[in-house]
């Protein structure tokens, strides 16, 4: 009995230190925060992915994995039957890593239905290793940008 108390109230004191330092960047849990909508940035090199930028990002989620984060962007066409969609990293920028929302359009017309039918979700892992120089993650599509900060 003795050895449970002590245990649990062990526990409960070390996770109310955690939250002294909860707001701090030293802690991976709030490196990224929700993302926001920004511009669209232009490639500096001709584009060698014969495949087009989807039309909106509506979301982009960062998911804390162990040894790094997955980031999972959605995204929306203007029709259904787009596919082999990919997030296409740009070289890293001064603390910036870019992707491009890739996707093949569909091979004979579609119609529009609606839009959760013509959502597309994409995901691409970052390693601990490369979250050490970076400070910002964008994607992008044809017409706007999604982006989370540190």
């Amino acid at each position: 009995m003795n050895k449970t108390l002590v245990t649990a109230l062990c526990a409960t004191l070390a996770l109310g230190a955690c939250s002294s330092i909860g707001k701090s960047r030293l802690n991976p849990f709030n490196w990224f925060g929700k993302s926001e909508e920004t511009q669209v940035v232009a490639p500096t090199a001709a584009a060698v992915d014969e495949r087009a930028l989807v039309a909106q990002v509506t979301d982009l989620t960062l998911e804390k994995m162990p040894g790094g984060v997955i980031v999972r962007a959605t995204g929306l066409p203007p029709t259904q039957g787009f596919w082999e969609a990919e997030l296409v990293a740009r070289p890293i920028e001064d603390g910036i890593i870019a992707y491009d929302f890739r996707v093949f359009p569909p091979i004979t017309p579609k119609a529009s239905s609606t839009t959760q039918s013509r959502e597309v979700i994409v995901a691409a892992y970052l390693s601990n290793i490369k979250l050490e120089s970076i400070r910002q993650i964008t994607v992008q599509g044809a017409g706007n940008a999604r982006t989370s900060r540190r």
